[in-house]
């Protein structure tokens, strides 16, 4: 909540007390749902697609004794209900259910889930974080009139004014993953890599890479061609990014906990290649979007650079694919009932006919279709392969 003293803080600071402080806005009573719907909230169906998926994991682990299922950010523990109840008996009976979040355990939650202000170590079988990365608190750049990446400074109350300009291992995570807004922005004829750095990058397109672009590739290509800082070009006034360390460090944290199993991330999220020039964050209140404001009245969210969070924990088969590529997979397809079914079981047809709606939209282009998945395994093959 506002302090009162219209301090200028940095973004990361003034979130993290708007959003996990004392007072909030995770800590007020109503929880997520009763400022905007998560997949989670739309539908049933999605419960019981990383139901479908843990089953998965779990024959992928040889089906373990125990097999551990951990719900980041889980919110008032929606999802983790909703997978204990999908699960064939025999599987829910060999799960332990983690729901790791901040907030205080809802009354009445099942017994059989643990609450956890961490996940458990070690994890496994499958850890699932649904929109938890775009709240954890960032640093935000903007360039000034010289095209230097400046941090941006905020009050309480969303007045904001650039302060210092940004250095060390920010600047060099800029210059990686946004280099629009890194105040020294690459010429396109320095980002053409060689045939072999092409050949190397298409092996990252096909496993799934597609935002990483070579970035390894590229800074071998400057060194050899003695491509040198000062010869970069000063990127425009104006241009923001949200700087994604802190989701590169929590993200790496995260999947460190799995000793076997798969770790998957889905959010907002954008490529190294579509960075949007002004930045992603922005708030939410009561269902509506609105201007991010640091007080504990509103939710305050970016979207995620999956891939750099993927090159911070650089597993083999790691890959990125669109929530419409990963639920039909999972049996979440959107396919209307068949007439016939209307007049043999006229009641399944109306359950099977609401189930397509929903599965619509959950896979929707322009919607909750377009959040990213990332998929990282440990020590199991690609179980969400057609």
């Amino acid at each position: 909540m506002a302090d009162g003293t219209g301090e200028w803080r940095s973004w990361r600071a003034a979130a993290r007390e708007a959003l996990y402080g004392p007072r909030g806005f995770y800590r007020r009573p109503e929880g997520p749902a009763g400022h905007f719907r998560t997949s989670v909230h739309v539908s049933a169906l999605f419960a019981r697609a990383v139901a479908r998926l843990l089953c998965r994991v779990d024959a992928a682990l040889g089906r373990p004794a125990r097999l551990d299922f951990v719900d980041m950010a889980a919110g008032r523990g929606e999802l983790v209900t909703g997978v204990l109840a999908a699960l064939p008996a025999d599987v829910a009976a060999r799960t332990r259910a983690y729901a790791v979040e901040i907030a205080a355990r809802p009354e009445g939650l099942d017994h059989r889930i643990e609450w956890l202000p961490e996940p458990p170590r070690p994890v496994t079988g499958l850890l699932f974080a649904n929109e938890w990365l775009d709240n954890v608190p960032v640093e935000v750049a903007q360039t000034d009139a010289a095209g230097v990446a400046r941090r941006v400074l905020v009050r309480d109350d969303g007045t904001e004014r650039l302060g210092e300009p940004v250095t060390g291992a920010e600047a060099e995570w800029l210059r990686r993953w946004w280099p629009q807004a890194a105040g020294t922005g690459w010429p396109e004829e320095d980002l053409r890599p060689d045939e072999e750095h092409r050949a190397e990058q298409g092996r990252r397109v096909q496993q799934g890479l597609r935002a990483e672009h070579g970035l390894r590739a590229e800074g071998e290509h400057r060194a050899e061609h003695g491509l040198r800082a000062e010869e970069e070009h000063p990127a425009e006034e104006g241009l923001r990014a949200e700087i994604g360390l802190p989701r590169d460090a929590a993200w790496a944290s995260a999947v460190a906990t799995l000793e076997r199993g798969l770790a998957v991330a889905v959010d907002y999220a954008h490529t190294r290649e579509t960075r949007p020039p002004f930045g992603t964050l922005t708030g939410f209140r009561e269902g509506r979007e609105t201007a991010p404001v640091p007080d504990g009245s509103c939710d305050i969210t970016a979207h995620v650079a999956l891939d750099a969070c993927a090159a911070a924990c650089p597993l083999p088969g790691a890959r990125l694919l669109s929530q419409r590529e990963a639920l039909p997979v999972l049996g979440v397809t959107g396919a209307r009932p068949p007439l016939a079914l209307a007049s043999t079981d006229p009641a399944g047809y109306v359950r099977a006919l609401a189930g397509a709606g929903e599965a619509a939209e959950l896979t929707a282009p322009g919607g909750l279709g377009d959040f990213v998945w990332l998929l990282q395994p440990v020590g199991v093959p690609d179980v969400l392969a057609p």
